[in-house]
């Protein structure tokens, strides 16, 4: 193929370890799976390969319009946590999921033969500093459009960005981020850093300047260059018509931020990193497949070049230099770079030279220091070594603290049952997430003991009654992943019944640099993070998806692909293989009694096991009885759905 230029359980449902022949789930990422799902691996693969190679797109709207990239793009962002965050038409996922997928086909291209966009909702959530964030919500017909158009554009940017960012990039993250910039401190020696904090990046892109970079990084169809730049200029409800700035809140917005930060990342790479000597170095490949570049760094270190390593993330970036001399220019010249050539003020109160040796830094909610420890063993001469010490900063501290007493507070305020499940899983949940990001900070389990100790006074006081320590039930596997990760914590407790994380039980966990071979658009660099779908007939799957049942809403028809794949190919009752013309798909609680086309409402068998589901005749079920040959377990299967349907047992 060539482009020429261009879940839970509900106890109302389903027993899901009744549906027979799963396979055991393989090691996936949701988004490079959906892409299987539709075909439009390939197309991304395809698209990836080509920008590397230098090719320019002149004819992208094909694409975005195509059938399997309109159904990738619903399923993409109906699980999103704001897809039901009505936009200013006040419509959210629940009303798109109704529609047929003819009728979201017809919807999407019809409004992008014309394109324009309905008003965005403006709303305002609190930063970490105590300021509002505005952000911009799209009615979710665009957010659908702007997905649509990332899948598109996110392959051909990403053969073109700058290895050293890592926000909002697929298979990337802040702890790839974090172990870059601690790589540089520990082991490259690198203790002055350049803090450069862009005056309201996100309200003052350049509309102009970024279209041209999206035209300088391939994209040539101009329709495609149109719709964005009307994109950008979409109403803001009660405000007007912006003049510059993307809107925080879209779903192509972290995209077309990474577009404009791009060319900074290369213009400081291009000064150092990436530099074009005239004498030609040798740089072999090391195991990890990254380049050794010790003989031509040596060599540019005795020039006047300055040398400058950037890490960003988002629009938070830092340039880490080896003396202060080097930090102080290299802090005027980007200053000067950002305002000549991307229009960007940066804030001159936050934006400052740090010597880590004497001072923290602060990068994606740590503060970070370079304290000294013994000298290098790998110098004759007696060098002094230094190493990262990191902490929590003292902002998130502030907000891990109030976020942990409001949530033991919802504890203590709910009653017996679900309430109670909903608070605790609720702060659980909470405390699990916080140890996850934060284990990166050499120094977690200090920073946070105190909230530990101020948590459970609280919910002490407030309930007169000392905690006892968590133990595990009888029977009770509910809480298996708990007792695993923090059982051997003695200040695991329980309230009524149920485990309450301990906030100060956590290690620190080295993050980890991002893989060179890892990559969301190749086939090799998807293997360590991927496994393809494998154990099912793909002639069928692609069939079903070419093929929607009419008259069905989009969300039946996605979720038919989710349990094709989900049962192996195979019938849920019988076990046999699924075929593409003798395959129903049966909801467990009917439509008629209120039922709906979510995945755990949904079954796929044969037409006989169905027809035998729903038999009410004497004749018919001894006939299918005998024809199907069942065993006890799968009549009870049949037994069990029947009831969902009011029927009797057979």
């Amino acid at each position: 193929m060539q482009f020429k230029g261009s879940g839970v359980t509900n106890k109302n449902h389903t027993p899901r370890r009744w549906l027979t022949l799963r396979q055991p789930k393989p090691v996936k990422r949701q988004k490079a799976r959906n892409a299987e799902y539709y075909d439009m691996q390939k197309t991304q693969d395809i698209l990836y390969k080509q920008s590397l190679n230098g090719q320019n797109f002149y004819h992208l709207m094909d694409l975005v319009i195509s059938d399997e990239n309109i159904q990738l793009a619903y399923r993409n962002i109906k699980k999103n946590s704001g897809s039901n965050t009505a936009g200013t038409d006040k419509k959210t996922m629940k009303d798109l999921e109704k529609l047929t997928v003819e009728q979201i086909i017809i919807l999407i291209r019809n409004k992008l033969k014309w394109y324009k966009p309905q008003s965005v909702k403006r709303v305002e959530i609190p930063k970490s500093n105590g300021k509002m964030r505005p952000l911009g919500i799209p009615t979710i017909t665009d957010r659908l459009i702007q997905q649509c158009f990332l899948q598109i554009l996110e392959p051909i940017c990403e053969a073109k960005f700058h290895e050293r960012s890592y926000g909002f990039r697929p298979l990337r993250s802040a702890n790839n981020a974090m172990a870059a910039y601690y790589k540089l401190i520990q082991q490259g020696n690198l203790h002055y850093v350049v803090d450069v904090d862009i005056k309201g990046f996100f309200d003052n892109i350049s509309h102009g300047k970024l279209l041209k970079q999206l035209w300088y990084l391939g994209i040539r169809d101009k329709k495609v260059i149109s719709i964005i730049s009307a994109m950008l200029k979409a109403e803001v409800a009660g405000i007007g018509f912006p003049k510059k700035g993307t809107p925080q809140g879209g779903i192509i917005s972290p995209l077309l931020a990474n577009v404009v930060l791009n060319e900074l990342d290369w213009w400081v790479s291009d000064q150092w990193q990436t530099f074009q000597t005239k004498k030609q170095y040798s740089t072999p490949v090391r195991k990890n497949g990254t380049l050794n570049q010790a003989s031509k760094l040596a060599a540019m270190k005795t020039t006047n070049l300055k040398e400058g390593w950037i890490v960003r993330y988002a629009d938070d970036f830092k340039i880490v230099c080896r003396s202060y001399t080097d930090a102080q220019k290299w802090y005027f010249a980007v200053k000067q770079w950002l305002k000549e050539r991307l229009g960007l003020d940066i804030s001159e109160e936050k934006s400052k030279i740090v010597n880590l040796k004497r001072n923290y830094s602060e990068f994606l909610g740590l503060k970070i220091k370079a304290v000294r420890k013994g000298y290098d063993s790998r110098r004759k001469a007696k060098v002094p070594k230094f190493v990262v010490e990191s902490h929590i900063c003292d902002k998130s501290l502030k907000r891990i603290a109030e976020t942990a007493h409001d949530r033991i507070k919802d504890i203590h305020s709910a009653g017996n049952g679900e309430q109670l499940l909903k608070a605790t899983g609720r702060y659980n949940a909470f405390v699990i997430g916080m140890h996850n990001y934060y284990q990166m900070a050499t120094h977690v389990a200090a920073d946070v003991n105190r909230i530990d100790y101020y948590a459970m006074r609280t919910l002490e006081k407030r309930t007169h009654c000392k905690l006892k320590r968590f133990a595990k039930k009888e029977n009770d596997n509910h809480h298996q992943y708990i007792l695993d990760r923090y059982g051997r914590s003695k200040r695991l407790k329980e309230w009524r019944g149920q485990p309450i994380v301990p906030i100060s039980f956590v290690q620190t966990k080295a993050p980890s640099m991002k893989r060179v071979n890892v990559n969301q658009y190749t086939p090799e660099g998807r293997t360590a993070v991927h496994k393809n779908l494998n154990g099912i007939n793909l002639d069928v799957l692609y069939y079903m998806m070419r093929n929607p049942i009419p008259n069905k809403s989009m969300e039946y028809n996605d979720n038919r692909l989710s349990l094709y794949c989900g049962q192996g190919g195979k019938c849920a009752i019988t076990g046999t293989d699924l075929l593409i013309f003798d395959m129903h798909c049966h909801h467990i609680i009917p439509s008629s009694m209120g039922g709906t086309d979510k995945y755990e409402n949904l079954l796929l068998i044969t037409k006989d096991a169905h027809t035998l589901l729903h038999a009410q005749k004497e004749e018919t079920i001894n006939k299918l009885l005998q024809k199907l040959n069942l065993n006890s377990n799968q009549k009870k299967k049949i037994n069990y759905w029947r009831t969902k349907m009011g029927l009797m047992g057979i």
